[in-house]
């Protein structure tokens, strides 16, 4: 499972200029995924994640399109996030605890990550841009995550440097709070 954080909650007070060009970006990108031969290829399910009652009405239509155009995807899993944040997500989960009715016990915890938006822990959290924070980025599931900082920003991001990262991680003796 890969998840891209393409604009966090934080981001959505950027100006309103600005906002509506990474709303066309993502809208123009969604539909490229539908036409890519790729994802068809390598079997990839695409899940776009976040507070969709705040995307533009094109943005949602083209999520809605690619989510149920991969559905039936599972070789890989790729989570693009959007209008997306930690705290957002986790009272998300706790209204959605509450209103099913959910009581205090022991399996309290498997009920509430069930209602998370990534309901997986992660292994691995890259960081780039010369950034030393999570910036509310899946808070609850990384941790136990190896975190790698990359001065690299990301446009300038390659595969020779996320090879290095992984060849990295794989060195790591994982405790898991142990």
């Amino acid at each position: 499972m890969i998840s891209v954080y393409a604009l966090s909650t934080e981001n959505l007070n950027r100006n309103k200029k600005e906002l509506n060009k990474l709303w066309w970006v993502y809208e123009k990108n969604f539909r490229k995924i539908l036409k890519s031969e790729k994802i068809r290829d390598n079997n990839v399910r695409v899940n776009i994640i976040g507070d969709s009652g705040i995307w533009r009405s094109d943005v949602k239509q083209a999520a809605k399109a690619v989510e149920k155009a991969t559905s039936n995807y599972a070789n890989i899993i790729w989570n693009i996030m959007i209008a997306y944040g930690s705290q957002f997500e986790i009272l998300s989960a706790i209204k959605k605890v509450v209103k099913a009715g959910v009581k205090a016990v022991p399996p309290l915890k498997n009920s509430f990550v069930k209602y998370l938006m990534i309901n997986r822990p992660v292994d691995l959290i890259i960081r780039t841009g010369g950034q030393y924070r999570l910036s509310n980025f899946l808070l609850y599931q990384a941790a136990y995550s190896e975190i790698y900082f990359s001065d690299t920003l990301w446009p300038d991001f390659s595969r020779k440097e996320f090879e290095k990262i992984l060849r990295w991680f794989w060195t790591q003796k994982r405790k898991f709070g142990k």
